[in-house]
C-alpha cells in the first residue's frame, strides 16, 4: 500500500527540475568555448533581475538562434563581429520559421522580438565594458543589428487589427457557445448516468442512439459501444471534457483571468469582505500572484458562484473536504505545496491538477462540437479570447477603463486598452452620452434647440463642403446632385461636369501682383496654389 502522495513524489523524480544557467547552455552544444564561457557569464549577470521563463527565452534566443545558428552556416566562427553579408544572411534566416531540413515553412511572427534581444546581448556588453574592461571589453562589437529593425510599432499594429477583429467575431456568438457547451455538459451527464445505470452487457438508449455497457475495468471508467458504428467510447472521459469545458468558458467570460491564475484558484481562495460604508458582506475570489507578480480581489457574482459551487461539488465527490495535490509549473520548472485546487480531476489511481493542456484539448473538443464558423471557416476557441471578450465587453458595458485595468491586474492601462476592440458606434454613443450629460449639467438658458431650418440649412452645408472636399461618393466625371440645386457654385449654363475634388474656377484675386507662372513640366510653386479654404462664392 503506497502512502498518500506517493504518485505525486514518483512523478517529481521524473520530472527534471530547474536547471542552472550552464545547463542551460549547455543543451544547444555551442562549439566555441569561449562564447559559450561569454553567454554563461552574461545569462548569470541578466539571472538575478529575470524569472526563470524569460531567462529560458532570452538563453534560447541567443544561445539557438543567434550563436549556434552561425555556427552552422559558418563553422569555425568565434567573434562578435560580424561581416554585413553575414550578419544579413543571418536576419533572412531568424524571419522564418524552418523544418528539420532548413527550409522555410512560415514567417517568424516574433520577428523583431527576437532582434531586440540579440541587439540588446551586444549593448549591455558595451554598456559593462566601461565598468568592468578586463572582463567584457574584450568582446565589445558593433551590433548586427540596427536601431530601425527593432522597431515592432507596424508588427503590433498589424496583431492588434488581427485580434480586434477576432474579438468582433467573437463577441456576438458567445452566447451561442454558452449554450453548446451548457448542452454538452447536460448530454455527458444523461449518458453516463444512464450506463452507470445499467449493467453489463445491457443495452441503453439516449436522445436517439442505442449503446450497449462494456464491463467496468479497475479505474472505474464507463465505457460504451455504439450499436450502429460498433465504436468504443469511454463515457468517463467525454463527461470530463465536457464539465471542464463548461467550467472554464464560464469562469473565464465572467472574470477575465489568465489561464495561469485560473488554474491555480484554490479553495482558500474565497475571501469574505466588509464594505467599509455599509458593513455588507460580499463574496471575492482573490487571484494569485501570476504575471506581474501582483495579487488582487474580484467580485464573485451570483453566475460565478454558482459554477465554483459546482466545480467544488464535482471535486470534492463524497469526500468531506477537497483534496491536497501539487502541481508542477512548467515555465518555472518548481512545484507548489500540497494545496486544495478547485481544478484537479481523478486521473487512474490518483488526484492531479488539471494543466494547461489538457484545458486546451478541451476547448479544441469544444470548438468541434459546437460547429460555429465566421464566413463559413470554423471558428476554434481559446482560452485567452474570454479575456479580450471581457474587457471589450467591460468597457462597451460603461466600465472605466482604469477600473477594468484593476480588475485584469494590468499596470498600464494601455495594455488594458489593447486588449480592447472599440467599434465605431461605441464612440459615437458614448460621446452622445458625454455631451447630454455636460449640457445637462449647465444652465438650461446657456442652451436652445436648434429650428427645423437651422438644422437643414447645416445639413446642406455638410454636404456642400462634401463636394467641395471630393468625398461626396458619385464616380468622377458624373454630374452631381447638388450643382443645379443648393451649391450654386456653377453657373446655369455651364454643361462640363463637376470634377472629384475642389477646382478653383477663374481667380478673383492674387496675394502678387500679377498671377505666378509655373514652367512646363515642373510642379507648381506653392504660391501657384489657391488659398485654402476656398474663397466664399456668392
Amino acid at each position: 500500500m503506497l502512502p498518500a502522495g506517493a504518485p505525486t513524489r514518483f512523478r517529481a523524480l521524473r520530472i527534471e527540475g530547474r536547471r542552472s544557467v550552464q545547463q542551460i547552455v549547455d543543451k544547444y552544444g555551442i562549439e566555441c568555448r569561449p562564447v559559450r564561457d561569454l553567454l554563461v557569464e552574461y545569462l548569470t549577470e541578466r539571472a538575478p533581475e529575470l524569472d526563470h521563463t524569460s531567462l529560458r527565452h532570452i538563453a534560447d534566443t541567443i544561445c539557438r538562434l543567434f550563436w549556434r545558428d552561425l555556427e552552422i552556416h559558418h563553422p569555425g566562427i568565434g567573434s562578435l563581429r560580424l561581416e554585413p553579408a553575414v550578419a544579413q544572411a543571418w536576419k533572412e534566416r531568424l524571419a522564418h520559421i524552418r523544418d528539420a531540413g532548413g527550409h522555410p515553412v512560415r514567417p517568424r511572427v516574433n520577428f523583431r522580438s527576437e532582434l531586440v534581444f540579440v541587439r540588446a546581448f551586444y549593448e549591455d556588453i558595451a554598456r559593462w565594458a566601461a565598468d568592468d574592461p578586463a572582463r567584457w571589453a574584450p568582446w565589445v562589437a558593433p551590433s548586427p543589428v540596427k536601431g530601425a529593425e527593432c522597431a515592432t510599432k507596424k508588427s503590433r499594429s498589424r496583431v492588434k487589427s488581427r485580434m480586434d477583429q477576432r474579438t468582433r467575431a467573437q463577441l456576438p456568438l458567445l452566447p451561442t457557445l454558452l449554450r453548446a457547451v451548457e448542452q454538452q455538459r447536460k448530454d455527458a451527464e444523461t449518458r453516463i448516468g444512464a450506463a452507470r445505470g445499467t449493467p453489463a452487457p445491457g443495452v441503453f438508449t439516449v436522445a436517439g442512439q442505442e449503446f450497449q455497457r462494456r464491463r467496468q475495468g479497475p479505474s472505474g471508467r464507463v465505457y460504451v459501444t455504439e450499436a450502429a458504428t460498433g465504436r468504443r467510447r469511454n463515457l468517463t472521459h467525454e463527461d470530463e471534457t465536457a464539465f471542464w469545458s463548461w467550467a472554464t468558458v464560464e469562469v473565464l467570460r465572467a472574470t477575465g483571468i489568465r489561464i495561469e491564475e485560473m488554474l491555480e484558484l484554490t479553495h482558500h481562495s474565497f475571501i469574505a469582505y466588509t464594505l467599509p460604508t455599509t458593513g455588507e458582506i460580499v463574496p471575492m475570489l482573490q487571484v494569485a500572484p501570476s504575471k506581474t507578480d501582483t495579487e488582487r480581489l474580484l467580485l464573485v457574482s451570483p453566475e460565478l458562484a454558482e459554477v465554483l459551487t459546482a466545480i467544488i461539488f464535482r471535486v470534492r465527490a463524497e469526500n468531506a473536504a477537497l483534496p491536497l495535490v501539487s502541481a508542477y509549473d512548467v515555465f518555472e520548472q518548481t512545484w507548489s505545496a500540497p494545496m486544495p485546487f478547485l481544478f484537479q480531476r481523478r486521473y487512474g489511481s490518483e488526484d492531479r491538477p488539471i494543466n494547461r493542456s489538457y484545458i486546451r484539448e478541451c476547448m479544441v473538443t469544444t470548438s468541434q462540437a459546437a460547429q460555429i464558423t465566421v464566413a463559413g471557416q470554423p471558428l476554434e476557441w481559446r482560452p485567452h479570447d474570454f479575456r479580450r471578450i471581457f474587457v471589450t465587453d467591460a468597457l462597451r458595458s460603461g466600465l472605466p477603463p482604469h477600473i477594468a485595468a484593476k480588475i485584469c491586474g494590468h499596470t498600464v492601462l494601455d495594455t488594458t486598452m489593447g486588449y480592447a476592440a472599440i467599434y465605431p458606434e461605441d464612440v459615437i454613443s458614448h460621446h452622445r452620452a458625454f455631451i447630454a450629460r455636460r449640457r445637462a449639467e449647465r444652465p438650461s438658458e446657456e442652451y436652445r434647440d436648434l429650428t427645423p431650418g437651422e438644422w437643414d440649412g447645416f445639413l446642406a452645408h455638410f454636404e456642400l463642403r462634401k463636394v467641395a472636399l471630393g468625398v461626396c461618393g458619385r464616380d468622377y466625371g458624373t454630374p452631381c446632385a447638388h450643382e443645379n440645386g443648393a451649391s450654386g457654385a456653377r453657373s446655369s449654363g455651364s454643361s462640363q461636369p463637376r470634377h472629384r475634388g475642389w477646382k478653383r474656377s477663374t481667380p478673383t484675386s492674387w496675394t502678387g501682383s500679377k498671377k505666378p507662372k509655373t514652367r512646363a513640366g515642373s510642379a507648381r510653386s506653392p504660391r501657384s496654389r489657391p488659398p485654402w479654404p476656398p474663397p466664399r462664392r456668392s
